[in-house]
């Protein structure tokens, strides 16, 4: 008979002893040109993220050329005075570095990655850009061109065609909000490379910007960096730009975005609600988790897994604008699909989740699980260089203190299941959506008339 072989086990790891976390605190400065910079060392961090905020929001653009500043922010990478486009991405390249840009409605943002071993190189590459970008007219041309061409295709994504639709109905024909970010195919036609550099030299410049570093910075001598590239930029001294108030209609109504033979209909249904600066934003950030922000939310549960209406849907909110005096607006919407034939049903049972949560409530498991996961999971979601400084950058544009994302995480942990669901209902109150639904409205216009939630308008898709 054969001896059976023996192994030997290894001891079972053990969990080490939690140690407690804390978003990361940034140190502030300004430089001689008056740019405010927020540094924040994250030892380990080797690749380092360099965010850099402009004073140049969209309702700046200039009537008639909007779109402007999405174009300028693009052109950003296109060529300086010392590089032609193709020798600017070559020597970003050489560094090891990425480099992006956009246009809101906050203003305009550039995002840096590089290695910390480059990080002098692609800041002097960074600081060429906005000092001294060539806004060249075949390049201004060639962008031009390249939205044009991408309109038709965002106005053949349902997502993107719905929310388009549901900016447009929420806020007045006069609030820049009301029309598309990146210009429609009207403005954006009139967009050359004089229009581009006149909106440069009206809103870009240093004493209104602020970078945000972080990384690893052992060993770095960042003041004499940035004094030798950000801090060569100049130009004149301006206050900011004063926040617009915008106003919004969120009287209950169905909008239906007519989009013949189509087998799903795409819903975005919403409101605005109040910015970061609100004492609510923490319980209605707990409560709108509850009711769409996971898998395991109510509105997943019962659309998703009960009846197999759809893949998912999601409830967010997001802020729009936000102002120094605490006025800014916040974006509170629900978001999914669903198969054509079960638009009604769906919506039906979606109105019916949101009247038992305001007639019995957020439980207090559900309460608990989504703490541990908005709280718990933070120290991953803050892993790497690139999502601080996107957060600190985040708190700069919504004139939020430094330790905000810290209080805030304490004011979620401490948040109540009464409170939050408080928050929830008032954020998604029955009567006063605005529900945009991209689909067939032959199919769908008569079954969503019947729940009565509100007036039925119907449009053509364009």
């Amino acid at each position: 008979m054969t001896e059976l072989a023996t192994m030997d086990f290894h001891p079972q790891p053990q969990a080490g002893e939690a140690r407690p976390w804390a978003f990361p605190a940034p140190e502030r400065g300004t430089l001689d040109n008056g740019m405010t910079v927020l540094r924040c060392h994250r030892p380990g961090q080797q690749v380092v993220a360099v965010e850099v905020l402009l004073d140049a929001p969209l309702d700046a653009e200039p009537a008639g050329i909007e779109g402007v500043a999405t174009i300028m922010t693009r052109a950003f990478s296109e060529g300086t005075d010392k590089h032609t486009a193709e020798e600017f991405a070559a020597e970003l390249e050489r560094c090891g570095a990425t480099l992006d840009s956009h246009a809101d409605h906050p203003g305009v943002r550039l995002s840096l990655e590089v290695p910390v071993s480059r990080l002098e190189k692609a800041l002097g590459l960074l600081a060429d850009a906005l000092r001294a970008p060539a806004f060249e007219d075949a390049e201004i041309e060639r962008l031009v061109a390249n939205r044009l061409d991408e309109i038709p295709h965002e106005t053949a994504n349902p997502g993107r065609r719905a929310a388009k639709e549901l900016s447009k109905q929420l806020f007045p024909a006069t609030s820049r909000m009301s029309r598309p970010r990146q210009g429609t195919e009207e403005t954006v036609e009139g967009i050359d490379s004089a229009a581009v550099r006149a909106f440069y030299e009206r809103h870009v410049r240093p004493a209104t910007a602020t970078a945000v570093v972080v990384g690893d910075l052992t060993g770095v001598d960042l003041d004499a960096l940035l004094g030798d590239t950000l801090g060569a930029w100049t130009g004149s001294s301006a206050a900011p730009r004063p926040v617009p108030s915008v106003s919004a209609d969120d009287t209950g109504r169905v909008i239906i975005v007519d989009r013949p033979g189509s087998v799903q209909t795409q819903l975005l249904i919403g409101r605005v609600g109040a910015d970061r600066h609100d004492r609510v934003w923490p319980a209605q950030v707990l409560g709108t988790y509850c009711l769409g922000g996971t898998l395991t939310s109510r509105l997943d549960r019962v659309l998703r897994e009960e009846k197999g209406y759809t893949y998912g849907v999601r409830a967010f909110g997001q802020v729009l604008r936000a102002a120094p005096d605490g006025s800014g607006i916040a974006m509170l919407a629900i978001s999914g699909s669903v198969d054509t034939p079960n638009t009604g049903p769906a919506l039906d049972d979606l109105w019916t989740v949101l009247r038992t949560l305001a007639a019995e409530g957020l439980t207090d498991a559900e309460r608990d699980v989504a703490v541990q996961n908005l709280v718990g999971v933070a120290p991953l979601k803050f892993e790497t260089a690139a999502a601080v400084a996107s957060t600190l950058a985040d708190q700069v544009e919504q004139y939020l203190p430094d330790d905000y994302q810290s209080t805030l995480y304490r004011q979620l942990a401490a948040t109540g299941t009464v409170e939050a669901t408080a928050a929830a209902v008032s954020a998604f109150p029955v009567d006063r959506l605005v529900t945009v639904l991209v689909g067939d409205a032959a199919q769908i216009e008569e079954p969503v008339r019947a729940l009565g939630i509100g007036e039925v308008t119907v449009v053509p898709a364009e």
